[in-house]
């Protein structure tokens, strides 16, 4: 499958790295007053103790002091985050309330649905980047002990066509797409299992009901730690810091398999140019501080944040590289 991947590149191949690049050629912000914000609500699309909503409170603890009465965090989980995006179009387009949703729901999601509650392109307006997350393919208790890398997996489940299966935290997610274009690749036939998040799914896994999961690596880690699990492939340019010894997809060639999950910040469209620059650049000051930065490496995440044009960009990017995938796959969730 040939798909334009240089702007996508430019973020994944260079990481955080390349977020940076972009956005040094960025002059000095001009800060907006938001005077008539009392306090900032950041609704989030999944449930409290989720990856995403440790993201959006690692944040409102650091932005709590900006606003008179503080940040409140508020769940809206459930229908694929259309939900949570339903409560920020009907919110005041004053600056009073923010999104942290993946940044699927922004360019995957228009290929994903045969219908949705919100346009995109008109009700997502970007502010800033939030954090990258690596996601790892793990296999559990149902694969032999024998089994040590991707290959290996490849070929027990070519042997064991009824038992090639992977899990997912939910139908059209990255890492359901990922494995999509891994199996794909590999020429192997299996079976999707999709489950209402990443606590189930891996419950699924330690318990022999699945074969493979993809999921977070700092979901994974815990686990593979014990021996419940092992992790097979990472999907990052490179290795990660804390799963030194475990090769990349890349390495097990599949050069094209690099994948990065991320969060993002979203106003609605209605919220002036000035409010959005001014959010952003609040939202960059607090992902900066090495306080986050240090929490979120905890759970396998990576702080990082951009100016509305660059997260833009990005979103761009994913949208080109996510639509082949889902189109040549047949992959729907609703």
């Amino acid at each position: 499958m040939k798909t334009d991947l240089t702007s996508r590149r430019r973020f994944l191949l260079n990481g955080s790295a390349g977020i940076a690049a972009l956005y040094a050629g960025v002059g000095p912000v001009t800060v907006y007053a938001q005077s008539l914000v009392e306090q900032l609500r950041v609704l989030c699309v999944t449930p409290a103790g989720s990856v995403p909503d440790m993201v959006a409170r690692g944040v409102a603890a650091q932005l709590k002091d900006s606003y008179p009465r503080g940040v409140l965090v508020d769940n809206r989980p459930g229908a694929s985050g259309q939900i949570a995006i339903g409560a920020l179009k009907a919110a005041p387009a004053d600056g009073s309330t923010v999104l942290l949703a993946q940044g699927s729901a922004a360019s995957a999601y228009r290929y994903l649905f045969s219908k949705l509650t919100f346009d995109p392109a008109e009700d997502l307006k970007p502010v800033s980047l939030g954090a990258e997350v690596t996601l790892g393919l793990a296999v559990g208790p149902l694969v032999p002990a024998g089994v040590g890398n991707l290959r290996e997996l490849i070929e027990w489940m070519r042997s064991n066509p009824k038992l090639a299966n992977a899990g997912s935290p939910g139908a059209g997610s990255p890492p359901h797409l990922l494995e999509a274009m891994l199996f794909r690749e590999a020429g192997v036939a299996w079976e999707h299992i999709p489950f209402a998040g990443s606590p189930p799914a891996m419950a699924a896994l330690l318990g022999g009901q699945i074969a493979a999961l993809v999921v977070p690596e700092g979901v994974l880690r815990p686990h593979a730690a014990s021996g419940k699990l092992r992790i097979l492939a990472t999907s990052g340019a490179r290795r990660t810091a804390y799963l030194p010894d475990v090769p990349t997809l890349v390495e097990q060639g599949y050069p094209n398999l690099v994948v990065l999950d991320w969060f993002g910040f979203f106003v609605s469209g209605g919220v002036s140019a000035g409010v959005t620059e001014a959010m952003s650049q609040r939202l960059r000051v607090a992902l900066g501080q090495p306080a986050l930065q240090a929490a979120f490496a905890e759970t396998g995440m990576v702080a990082v944040s951009s100016t509305p044009a660059v997260m833009a960009a990005r979103i761009e990017a994913d949208r080109h590289f996510w639509e082949p995938v889902i189109r040549v796959n047949g992959i729907r969730a609703g």
